[in-house]
């Protein structure tokens, strides 16, 4: 059967009855995390509230004081998603997102208009289509498209939708011979009912179930954004239609003049501006590294040069990076436990332990639990990203026990006796460090 959205796509509100309700749930995303949400099945005796095919989504709206989250179809049924139960017979007044069901509309008829313009004049068919929140793409049957097929394309659409021409639809038996004749990229398993039919006239006849104008002028224009290689001889072509087109125009007038304030230059001089920017920065970036290479060096020959340097060094510098942070433990030598980090004080950045191989190896998965990192050591180097170097002086503090404790133990080595000495390894005390006897 053909619902009530598709035989007449304007209908805004419309009274009907609940055939069926039943407890259901919802997988959802909410702000790019994904959630499961309980509530309730319903079908009605009719519905305006599109279910998601022929490449269009779903529609929302009310159903009464109820918000319907999801729209699907089942065989011949429309299932509407929502939160609270409705008892079976009760009658309820749907209410359509009118905002979001018109822009599907344009978007729509503007496919079809697009796929079969492309296809008369280039022989380029279309193989499939999304239509996305923001802009919308059909894959074309073609390697590329050249900036002249783009603009005389642009030009045929936009000149269709100045003719007024008429979109109407038909309804068709499975059987019927008219059916052989229209454009067709086959139809669901689970179809029924008639065939419906989406005629644009004198320009296309297209198999869909979808919502779409009635005339091409309610598309008010296309615009034709640009062609992206898509899969194996295949092309992307990205568009927008009607509402969309003007609120990308307006969008892009903010961006021009904020360019304008920012680069104090009009907006045939922005990419020269912003060309000569991205040299300097990159000039600047180039000296800047010279710069940290030469800190790097001195910060290590001074510590070296410090008669009163103990056994352990630890730097933090906001601006550093891996480069930095390796040219100071290469000049320090591997006798001295090095601990750096980069990045922000309180939040993520990268770190390096450097010295001794038995240290290094020992405190290495201590300081990446404390500095929720990733990473990994070899040869008296442990290094990665740290997740966090908020207990960055934590960190220290455990490093400079370690290290005290090693300049104890080599100041006071165990007498020779019958009775063995202990020692204890794994850092400081409470650390959990196995006690063993030394001979």
């Amino acid at each position: 059967m053909a619902f009530q959205c598709q035989r007449d796509c304007f209908m805004k509100e419309f009274v009907t009855s609940v055939v069926s309700c039943c407890p259901a749930e919802l997988k959802h995303e909410v702000n790019g995390k994904k959630e499961t949400l309980q509530g309730f099945n319903v079908k009605l005796q009719d519905t305006i509230l599109f279910p998601e095919g022929g490449g269009q989504p779903d529609d929302q709206g009310l159903m009464g004081d109820v918000p319907v989250l999801r729209v699907t179809r089942q065989g011949p049924d429309a299932v509407h998603f929502v939160g609270s139960p409705l008892e079976v017979g009760q009658e309820v007044r749907l209410k359509v997102d009118w905002d979001r069901r018109f822009d599907h509309m344009q978007q729509h008829s503007g496919q079809h208009l697009i796929t079969a313009l492309a296809e008369t004049m280039f022989g380029f068919k279309t193989t499939s289509w999304e239509l996305g929140r923001q802009r919308s793409s059909i894959e074309l049957e073609a390697p590329a498209l050249t900036p002249a097929q783009l603009g005389a394309l642009e030009d045929a659409v936009n000149e269709k939708i100045r003719a007024h021409v008429p979109v109407t639809v038909q309804l068709l038996s499975l059987d019927d011979p008219a059916v052989q004749k229209v454009r067709s990229r086959g139809l669901p398993d689970d179809h029924a009912g008639p065939i419906r039919i989406i005629d644009i006239e004198g320009v296309d006849a297209n198999m869909c179930c979808g919502t779409h104008v009635s005339n091409l002028s309610q598309l008010q224009v296309i615009k034709l954004l640009g062609a992206e290689k898509g899969k194996k001889n295949k092309t992307n072509l990205i568009f927008l239609v009607g509402t969309r087109v003007l609120k990308y125009a307006e969008k892009s007038y903010g961006t021009e003049r904020s360019l304008v304030a920012l680069l104090k230059t009009g907006p045939d001089k922005h990419v020269e501006a912003v060309d000569k920017i991205q040299k300097s920065v990159k000039m600047l970036q180039k000296s800047n590294l010279g710069l940290l290479r030469d800190m790097a060096v001195l910060i290590a020959q001074n510590f070296k040069s410090d008669p009163l340097r103990g056994n352990f060094f630890s730097l933090h510098k906001k601006e550093g990076d891996n480069e930095f942070m390796n040219i100071i433990a290469n000049e320090i030598g591997t006798e001295i436990l090095v601990f750096l980090t980069v990045g922000e004080e309180k939040g993520p950045g990268q770190f390096l332990l450097a010295g001794p191989s038995d240290a290094v190896s020992e405190m290495g998965p201590r300081v990446l639990e404390l500095l929720q990192g990733k990473g990994a050591g070899k040869g008296g180097r442990f290094q990665g990203n740290a997740g966090s170097l908020s207990r960055r002086g934590e960190v220290e503090t455990l490093l400079q026990q370690r290290c005290s404790q090693e300049e104890q133990h080599s100041e006071n080595p165990p007498e020779n006796s019958l009775e063995p000495s202990r020692t204890t390894l794994g850092g400081a005390s409470g650390d959990g460090g196995e006690t063993i006897p030394v001979l």
